[in-house]
């Protein structure tokens, strides 16, 4: 994907310098070509025209994916945002601040999954290989990671402790990684995911299956202590 500007200027150079300017580039290199060139007025007084140029600069998956990202956030009235990229290993963490936070975000992240899903598509069109796009609003993708991990590390402590498998919540593919890589943390338990759609979910369980146990027995020639007592009917008159 492409990004260009048409300027003009009193020179070929200048003009190649606005157009920079308009694309947030200091220079483009050989990324350039003259429309027209300048010409001088007659006398000084009259025709003349400025140099016409058009730069053009290749943007990588990140800055394209942040550019949409930004404009669609402005057209869900949300003013003052800006967008800032950190490289990652094979794709870019874009960081949101300013604007309506709880409205970008949504219930549960909805609104905030959805903006990711579409900036991805847009990066992955320049890309032969997948780059991963990763969007985090108002940190709320740490937070979410740390209770996340948090919940993920309990819950598999307390599936080897019982020896049950638990089922969690349907989440997102994002949020089920966080969760598998926290019961890995766990020895001697294991998660795997279940359903489909908007129904997947992880559940979390003992290696080697869930543990049956025996009934209780109990240590009182085999009556059970808790046992209600039984009644007797105090009504029938003794014998003397």
């Amino acid at each position: 994907m492409f990004r260009e500007s048409i300027a003009t200027g009193e020179t070929v150079e200048q003009a190649i310098q606005n157009a920079c300017s308009e694309l947030g580039i200091e220079s483009c290199g050989d990324n350039f070509e003259i429309i027209e060139m300048p010409t001088k007025k007659t006398l000084g007084i009259f025709g003349g025209n400025p140099a016409k140029v058009r730069v053009f600069v290749k943007e990588s998956p990140a800055q394209a994916a942040a550019d949409y990202l930004l404009n669609v956030l402005e057209q869900m009235g949300n003013e003052n945002v800006t967008v800032t990229i950190q490289e990652e290993e094979g794709g870019a963490m874009l960081c949101v601040s300013g604007g309506d936070m709880g409205y970008m975000i949504g219930h549960r992240g909805e609104t905030l999954d959805a903006l990711q899903y579409l900036s991805g598509l847009i990066a992955n069109q320049l890309e032969d290989s997948y780059y991963r796009i990763t969007i985090d609003i108002g940190n709320y993708r740490e937070k979410r990671r740390e209770t996340l991990t948090v919940l993920g590390t309990k819950m598999a402590n307390k599936a080897v402790k019982t020896g049950r498998n638990y089922a969690l919540e349907p989440m997102n593919p994002y949020e089920r990684r966080i969760i598998h890589a926290a019961v890995q943390g766990v020895e001697g338990a294991k998660s795997w995911s279940e359903g489909e759609d908007l129904n997947r979910h992880i559940i979390i369980g003992p290696e080697g299956g869930e543990r049956i146990f025996p009934k209780k027995r109990y240590h009182n020639k085999g009556k059970n202590p808790y046992a209600k007592k039984q009644k007797y009917d105090n009504t029938t008159p003794r014998r003397n």
